[in-house]
């Protein structure tokens, strides 16, 4: 029996009918794709227009915003591996976190095994404009589930990184690892057992020639940065002697000089359960990079909290070679809280602009919280550190140096404040759509189609 349909009163053959449907479904998907692409190109040409206004209203300032781009086109940002995982990382033998380190929140679907975190970090990537490199802990090699001490690690548990990095454009910076560890403790390059802080001294050795290899490889040098928890919980009458041990074993580390990769210290006021003391503070590691011409690196969660990180830029730059940066947004401690833009990192940004000094600072990311979706972290701080780039680049220097140069100061201000008012993001969008990544909010439906399709299911 051949079933058939009423069309208008007719009968058809039901093959006829589900022909006729599926048309009709057809239709309706091409409108609706007609209709997108039309309202893309509509917001396509606001940006445009929006962005036309914007370069004649900076022009009338003395800036040429594209320039801008092209300064941004060249701001790389070194995105941390270890947002994807909350600090895990993909040691066999790997225990809790230490160090004073702490990943709050438990949100659903962070990165398990490499290749996880490897298509998140491409994912967060795609989303952000501009090409980026990517920051590695010793922690996060390719050990292939075998059991590698860090006094035992070599650059082959990294060729796999070196290869990825290529594949994907994206070249690497390196840390050494010395928390989350047996042999941790509350001392590792200071501490005054011979055994431990040979140990420490050796792993770092080792991820010195880790960094070499990933320089070689990728045709840039790698920047290593060297930062270690070591403290003291309570009182500690013994300053000196750990700092003594800290600056020889610094002394042995850096004996090997390298071709393909730059050194970096990093200080830090305090850590959970070492508030009294660290061996490696602010002044320490300053003394010690100035004397022996090693980069500086600031984290901006790793001072006082009405400290500005900002002021310390045109001082050190004096003295020091370069610094490396590790953006971060500290609530009343070092909270790793996800970087936004606020003033302290816009006065940041800016003063490297203005100690014009773009070619002497890296650029990292360091942050991880694990109470929101974690690709949208990696997302939002990474735009919102460039937003407070292309403010900076915005910023109309000439003509505010040269109203202070004549001791206008009303002027001065005036403009400073009247800057602040000026189409940036209409720039910014424009910089978004030039680099084919969303614009504006755009993102948060993408990333939300990621968590539903693959974060959403481990």
């Amino acid at each position: 029996m051949v079933l058939q349909y009423q069309q208008h009163g007719t009968p058809v053959s039901a093959a006829w009918y589900r022909v006729k449907q599926a048309l009709k479904i057809h239709y309706i998907k091409v409108s609706i794709n007609l209709f997108i692409k039309q309202s893309n190109i509509m917001k396509e040409e606001l940006i445009k227009k929006a962005y036309e206004i914007a370069k004649e209203r900076y022009a009338a300032v003395g800036i040429d915003t594209e320039k801008v781009m092209e300064t941004m086109q060249n701001f790389h940002l070194s995105l941390h591996c270890w947002q994807a995982d909350d600090v895990a990382g993909f040691e066999v033998q790997a225990g809790l976190l230490t160090g004073g380190i702490q990943a709050t929140g438990n949100y659903p679907g962070k990165a398990r095994n490499i290749d996880e975190l490897r298509a998140d970090i491409l994912k967060a990537a795609s989303y952000i404009p501009g090409t980026h490199h990517l920051n590695l802990h010793e922690i996060y090699g390719d050990f292939q589930g075998k059991v590698v001490d860090r006094d035992q690690v070599e650059p082959e548990h990294f060729k796999s990184w070196i290869e990825w990095g290529k594949e994907n454009n994206m070249k690497l910076d390196f840390n050494s690892t010395s928390f989350s560890h047996p042999k941790s403790g509350d001392l590792s390059l200071s501490n005054p057992d011979e055994g431990i802080r040979n140990f420490w001294i050796e792993h770092t050795k080792r991820c010195r020639a880790v960094a070499e290899e990933m320089g070689k490889a990728q045709g840039d040098p790698c920047i290593m940065n060297l930062w270690v928890h070591d403290g003291s919980k309570d009182i500690t009458v013994n300053r000196m002697k750990y700092r003594a041990l800290l600056k020889d074993s610094l002394d042995q580390i850096f004996a090997t000089e390298y071709k393909n990769m730059k050194d970096c210290i990093e200080s830090k006021v305090f850590g959970i359960g070492l508030e009294s003391y660290t061996v490696g503070s602010n002044d320490f590691y300053i003394g010690y990079g100035s004397k022996n011409n090693k980069m500086i690196t600031l984290d901006t969660g790793h001072f006082h909290p009405t400290e500005s990180v900002a002021d310390k830029v045109s001082s050190l730059l004096l003295f020091v070679p370069e610094l490396m940066l590790h953006v971060s947004r500290p609530v009343r401690w070092d909270s790793d809280h996800v970087t936004i833009m606020d003033d302290p990192t816009l006065e940041l940004f800016s003063e490297i602009v203005r100690c014009n000094a773009l070619d002497r600072v890296h650029y990292g990311l360091d942050y991880f919280d694990a109470s929101i979706n974690r690709i949208g972290a990696y997302v939002i701080g990474s735009r919102a550190a460039q937003k407070c780039m292309i403010r900076a680049l915005l910023e109309p220097i000439s003509k505010l140096r040269e109203y202070e140069a004549n001791g206008q100061g009303f002027q001065r201000l005036a403009l400073l404040e009247e800057a602040k008012g000026l189409p940036w993001n209409a720039v910014w969008d424009m910089f978004c759509l030039k680099n084919n990544v969303p614009v504006g909010e755009e993102f948060i439906a993408e990333v939300e189609k990621y968590e539903a399709e693959v974060t959403s299911k481990r």
